[in-house]
């Protein structure tokens, strides 16, 4: 009888050491609820947050609520914003955060992260959208978006405190114009592109144009001066060589008509199937009709 009840009571210890037990991991921080509202230290006043390590509650009485404590990251889906020129952007961006205050976390969101990344996201959209609002596409996409970026995360951050998450940094990672007006830009475009480019293809044309009746003009001017050269030459060359025939000529006449006739005589009985037909005593072969061969 003693044995069983020392084995109760020693049961009744262990199990009343394990409620009694909790443990915060490395990265997280902890609350305690006690009869629903988070436990606070009595000298301070203050939430008491549990830091990493071995801790102890009241069994059965209080309840561990365990928060990260680390950077959180939002990264939503794209949003619309309107500039002040009434253009409609699609915007993307995320945002870097952290619980702050743990209790008002948790009375705010009731721990839950869903939650807080929803109030979270609705407050700097308000941010932006009013920051957007504000500038035009041009200074948007030139040199102002880190302003845009500090101004929203400064507005988001005053708003965000009731939540008690602070907003370490807001970053817009892309802008980008809806399809339905990006579609109308780009047809604008290629059509703005393509008439450059009909116009560079004439001005290209008429110069080539310019360029072969140009070429074709010196060819015809160059083909002219050849020609005419060609002819002076060959006259020149004429002249020469009738020169020469005369000099020859007149240096040995009858030697000179002697060869003459022997060139006539081997052109005109080169080929076999040649016929002639002429006058025996025909001045042509009078070379070889002469007795004495001279």
């Amino acid at each position: 009888m003693m044995k069983n009840l020392a084995i109760a009571v020693l049961v009744l210890l262990v199990v009343l050491a394990s409620g009694s037990l909790f443990v915060v991991t490395e990265g997280e921080r902890a609350i305690v609820i006690q009869f629903g509202k988070v436990q606070r230290d009595d000298a301070t006043g203050d939430t008491k947050v549990f830091e990493p390590g071995l801790h102890f509650k009241l069994p059965f009485i209080d309840s561990v609520r365990h928060l990260d404590a680390r950077v959180q990251t939002l990264d939503d889906t794209p949003d619309r914003f309107v500039t002040s020129e009434k253009k409609d952007l699609i915007v993307d961006s995320y945002v870097k955060w952290r619980i702050d205050d743990f209790a008002r976390y948790y009375l705010s969101t009731g721990g839950n992260k869903l939650q807080a990344e929803a109030l979270l996201k609705q407050k700097v959209n308000n941010g932006l959208r009013s920051e957007f609002g504000t500038r035009t596409i041009a200074q948007i996409v030139s040199g102002e978006r880190s302003a845009l970026m500090n101004q929203a995360m400064e507005q988001a951050s005053t708003s965000s405190d009731e939540l008690g998450i602070e907003i370490v940094d807001v970053r817009v990672k892309q802008i980008n114009l809806p399809t339905e007006v990006s579609n109308s830009i780009f047809q604008r475009m290629r059509a703005e592109r393509a008439a450059v480019a009909r116009e560079h293809r004439s001005e290209g044309q008429e110069q080539a144009e310019v360029i072969r009746a140009d070429i074709d003009a010196k060819v015809t001017v160059m083909l002219a001066d050849a020609e005419r050269n060609a002819r002076q030459l060959k006259g020149e060359g004429d002249a020469l060589a009738a020169e020469i025939y005369a000099d020859v000529y007149s240096k040995n006449a009858d030697f000179y008509s002697f060869l003459r006739s022997m060139d006539a005589y081997k052109a005109s009985f080169n080929n076999k199937q040649d016929v002639m037909v002429i006058a025996p005593d025909s001045d042509f072969f009078r070379y070889m009709n002469a007795s004495k061969g001279n």
